[in-house]
């Protein structure tokens, strides 16, 4: 197996994304992987732009939130928007971003990694760190037997457990973490699995985002998600209630 940074939930956040890019471990990776929800936020474009920059040393993966985005710039979303920056995203992006993000897969697999947004079988399931085993087992129990790791975001917190001779890693999120403040990710080798976080200035950041995005409502989204750190204790409650399954 080769040096994966694996990066997700970026959600439109230029400069947390740069932050990671700029590490010295995400520099020496073989490949990077983008575990899905990348343009949900105040800088789409850019943080496409970004990583399609990279060439085929980034390996993408399609959540829920770049699966909602091509439904909403398609004219095809039905039901609530999950908030109000989603569908302004989705109609900043090109006709080719949006088939783009419509023809990722929603896993990929480096030797016995798998990589996935939510779960490795679906893009939105929550499971969290003190899940039941009983309730992991279900939810890897469509996972082959020669995968041992099993990397997945979705909820933005990042952690490290075993379940049942696997390790469950979640890298976190890039662009909205949960827990401390920073943009969260993973380093995984063939010697284990590292959860990284980077140093962010987030008033210079939020600064950047007021004065290049187009979002109407991005100084809201920024006192919410980028100047505003939910600790893991707030969000594991919020979440707890769609973790039972």
């Amino acid at each position: 197996m080769t040096r994966l940074a694996v990066l997700a939930d970026i959600h439109g956040v230029l400069p947390a994304l740069e932050a990671v890019l700029a590490e010295k471990d995400v520099r020496a990776a073989h490949t990077v992987v983008v575990a899905g929800d990348v343009v949900s936020g105040p800088q789409p474009r850019e943080v496409f732009d970004r990583l399609k920059s990279m060439g085929d040393r980034a390996v993408w993966v399609r959540g829920n939130a770049d699966r909602e985005a091509v439904a909403m710039a398609r004219g095809t979303f039905t039901g609530e928007a999950p908030d109000a920056v989603s569908p302004w995203a989705a109609g900043e992006l090109t006709p080719e971003q949006v088939e783009w993000l419509a023809e990722l897969p929603t896993s990929v697999t480096f030797g016995d990694v798998l990589v996935c947004h939510a779960t490795p079988r679906d893009d939105e399931e929550v499971v969290l760190v003190d899940s039941p085993v009983r309730r992991w087992s279900d939810v890897l129990s469509t996972v082959p037997d020669d995968i041992r790791t099993v990397v997945c975001g979705h909820t933005h917190m990042p952690f490290v457990r075993q379940v049942d001779r696997r390790t469950v890693v979640n890298a976190g999120s890039v662009g909205m973490p949960y827990g401390a403040p920073g943009p969260s990710w993973a380093l995984v080798t063939p010697e284990g699995v590292q959860l990284r976080r980077s140093a962010l200035d987030r008033v210079a950041a939020a600064e950047q985002i007021m004065n290049t995005s187009t979002y109407p409502g991005r100084q809201e989204w920024l006192d919410a998600y980028m100047l505003t750190n939910y600790s893991d204790t707030e969000a594991l409650d919020a979440f707890r209630a769609r973790s039972e399954g």
